[in-house]
């Protein structure tokens, strides 16, 4: 009896071993199983991340970090991915908020820190170094890392042909160019419109103003409401939040005289809606800087295990990372759109070589 007790008992605990066993070795599955679809079903990622920090412009400058943002926001769609979850941004009101906000992406763990314009360059390049696990890509800027992805534009190019359209619009003759910050960047902008223009009518008239900011909306509105009242018809503005101004000054002379035919420029994004004022908009065209596709792209190749660190991207008419827009169908004519076409043609040929600077710009007119 005593012995039948003994085996009864070895029994049931040989039984409930062998059950914890299973309950483990099913746990144990649960997890790998949990850990394989960490990269979700078909179109959703869920074990990459990726961040921006914004330059002092701001998320919604409606300009170049809000088209970043919406590049990332367009992955995040695609892979699963929301604000918060997968997908980030810190805002920069000065350059004091660089160095921390990427700090701060560093401790969060984000894949991917990417930084949206020039003035980043500095604080990329010390985060690049003292991060080595991290992986960082700058728009605009080359930064000389492995870990790191320098993203650029042929923005000379877009202008270019933007000068195109407002030398073939200018009822005047004189055209203007508002940028932020005199920099190597800018630069370009002003050296290909300027370009642009000139191989239209090489008698126009380009004057260049900067306003030394990207988000002083006042300053912009000043230089245009001075440009517009000597005569300029067309400005042409490389200014992020600084060129609102700019298309405050048109719409509110807009508004005054309804007749009178003054024009912007937009940059980086299609801004035809802020252009918009009653019946009538005095958005000309945009010279778009696909800068969300760029962004688009350093994320897919983050999340596919093929981060470019070390190298950089170049993005121009050919890759689709520039465009002129054509939204507003009345002020583009068919024959403003011929002749850009026809101008973006020689671009691709090789036929024109657009300056990017102020030097190679004096060679150009020159040349003319």
């Amino acid at each position: 009896m005593k012995n039948s007790k003994i085996a009864l008992l070895f029994a049931l605990i040989l039984g409930l071993g062998i059950f914890l066993a299973a309950c483990g070795s099913s746990s144990s599955d649960k997890d790998t199983e949990t850990k394989e679809n960490t990269s979700g079903s078909e179109g959703e990622v869920t074990d990459f991340s990726i961040a921006m920090v914004t330059d002092q412009g701001g998320v919604d400058d409606k300009s170049f970090n809000q088209s970043a943002w919406e590049g990332l926001q367009e992955f995040g769609e695609e892979n699963g991915l929301t604000k918060g979850n997968g997908i980030d941004f810190a805002q920069s009101n000065g350059q004091a908020d660089f160095m921390p906000n990427i700090t701060r992406l560093v401790r969060d763990e984000y894949d991917v820190i990417l930084a949206t314009g020039f003035l980043l360059k500095e604080d990329i390049q010390k985060a690049a170094l003292q991060f080595p696990d991290s992986n960082f890509a700058i728009v605009d800027e080359t930064v000389d890392a492995p870990n790191a992805a320098s993203l650029g534009f042929a923005e000379h190019q877009g202008s270019f042909l933007v000068g195109v359209a407002a030398a073939l619009k200018s009822e005047t003759g004189k055209l203007g160019f508002v940028g932020g910050i005199d920099s190597p960047l800018i630069q370009k902008f002003e050296a290909g419109f300027t370009a642009g223009a000139k191989s239209v009518n090489p008698d126009i008239l380009v004057d260049v103003q900067y306003a030394e900011h990207f988000s002083d909306a006042a300053k912009g509105k000043l230089i245009a409401s001075n440009m517009y009242d000597n005569g300029i018809d067309v400005i042409y503005h490389a200014a992020g939040g600084t060129g609102n101004g700019v298309f405050n000054q048109a719409k509110d002379i807009k508004q005054n005289d309804p007749e009178r035919q003054v024009w912007v420029i937009g940059v980086d994004r299609d801004q035809h809606e802020e252009g918009q004022i009653g019946e009538h908009n005095v958005t000309l065209t945009s010279m778009v800087k696909r800068v969300d596709v760029a962004v688009k792209e350093i994320a897919n190749l983050g999340k596919n295990g093929e981060f470019p660190g070390g190298e950089k991207l170049e993005f121009g008419i050919e890759e689709d990372g520039i465009a002129v827009t054509t939204t507003n169908e009345e002020a583009m004519t068919e024959d403003i759109i011929k002749a850009v076409d026809e101008w973006q043609e020689k671009i691709l040929n090789g036929e024109v070589e657009v300056p990017t600077n102020r030097e190679e710009l004096k060679a150009f007119e020159e040349s003319l």
